[in-house]
């Protein structure tokens, strides 16, 4: 026999996942409603409202792909993208090698510009490769979490605009965290998740996007053969399942019966963006940005070094450098097995160097963060690190005190 699972409690403080907000999973407990009941239809209208609005948007096309981040993602490359297109793809983390993979799947011909991970990049400099380059489109990630930098891209997006290039960018990781003007920054199509900053399990992408993309997209909408023979398309896009110019309709009136929806999962949605909106936007930046002060305040005050520049850190990601002679993966363990913290390490060339601490949506919380700087400082302590002890918790208690 199988026993009832039985989950510990953590204090989660990773670049995502991260703790959900327990009026977002009182929500997600509530009973079943059919995806075309009308109650449920008002829950989706309203979601696809409150989308907009961390995303700084007036975009008519705001709504949820079924699947984690990744489905948004690879939703908005297949759904621009036709075999041979050109797309340039600024690399600093990561998470622009993901964006390049969903191109590769799409039979894109891909131009990655790269660089260290330690900063992002100028922006002339990426308007200078678009201009040799000549791409359709311009895919790029907002904020980091390999590395806790995040890119500034006004000038990219209204270079974008003018020239008539589509930019797509990753806005997984700020979604919720940092202000995000989609409109005003030229954003053709922003991407996020409900698993980090809307702090609601994962399970659904947040997509936003403006008339030039649907104008794409209904030019290669095709229909199921189960609900029409008549509307077929040579130019289709390659999934069903991520398919926008369908995906549109089902959250729109027409209401196609495209798939069954997950609707525990928008109803946490719902909430989890409620809350926020409730707390209202500036003052959700606010606590970010002062629990960001509090992290890093602790950890210079532990005498440990940061990965990156600090003055384009984002502050929903902290990258720490591991002391030399220190076990990155023993430290986590400890953290984890004895004061139920949660911290994460990193990708690639940062493995074993870097550690990441999150500060993300319900888990921005001073208690969190008192919590895993004791917690870093006692594992460091026990494992004989040199660093300055004591002096963490009372660096962050004196940016709480301001």
């Amino acid at each position: 026999m199988f026993s009832e699972i039985s989950v510990p409690s953590r204090t989660i403080m990773t670049p995502g996942p991260v703790e959900a907000h327990p009026v977002a999973l009182r929500a997600m407990s509530a009973s079943i409603l059919g995806q075309f009941d009308p109650a449920f239809l008002q829950i989706m209208n309203e979601v696809k409202e409150m989308i907009k609005i961390p995303f700084g948007t007036k975009n008519e096309q705001a709504f949820a792909v079924d699947g984690t981040s990744r489905s948004g993602l690879e939703a908005a490359l297949i759904g621009l993208i036709e075999p041979g297109d050109k797309v340039l793809i600024p690399v600093y983390g990561r998470f622009a090698y993901l964006l390049g993979e969903i191109c590769e799947r799409a039979k894109a011909e891909i131009h990655y510009l790269e660089k260290e991970w330690d900063a992002p990049f100028e922006q002339e400099t990426i308007i200078e490769e678009i201009k040799k380059v000549q791409p359709k489109i311009v895919a790029m990630v907002h904020g980091e979490t390999a590395n806790g930098q995040m890119q500034s891209m006004e000038k990219i997006g209204q270079h974008c605009q003018t020239n008539d290039i589509f930019f797509v960018v990753d806005m997984v990781a700020t979604y919720g965290g940092v202000p995000i003007e989609v409109d005003a920054w030229g954003v053709d199509i922003a991407i996020a998740g409900t698993q980090k900053c809307v702090s609601v399990p994962s399970g659904l992408s947040l997509i936003t996007y403006n008339d030039r993309v649907e104008k794409v997209l209904t030019s290669r909408y095709q229909k199921e053969l189960g609900l029409s023979k008549d509307v077929r398309n040579e130019n289709h896009i390659s999934s069903n399942y991520l398919d926008l110019s369908q995906l549109q309709r089902y959250w729109s009136e027409e209401r196609i019966n495209h798939h069954t929806e997950a609707t525990s999962m928008v109803y946490g949605l719902h909430e989890g963006l409620r809350m926020m909106i409730k707390e209202g936007m500036d003052n959700v930046y606010a606590r970010h940005a002062q629990n960001d002060q509090a992290i890093v305040a602790g950890i210079k005050a532990m005498g440990l070094e940061f990965y990156g520049d600090l003055t384009t850190k984002m502050p929903t990601v902290t990258p720490i450098m591991i002391p030399k002679g220190i076990d990155g993966e023993e430290v986590r363990a400890l953290m984890l097995d004895e004061f139920g913290v949660e911290i994460a390490s990193s990708f690639g060339a940062l493995q074993g160097k870097v550690w990441r601490i999150g500060n993300m949506g319900y888990s921005s919380r001073k208690s969190n963060v008192l919590h895993v700087l004791s917690a870093l400082e006692g594992a460091l302590n026990y494992y004989g690190a040199d660093i300055n002890k004591g002096e963490a918790v009372k660096a962050a208690l004196a940016i709480y005190k301001k």
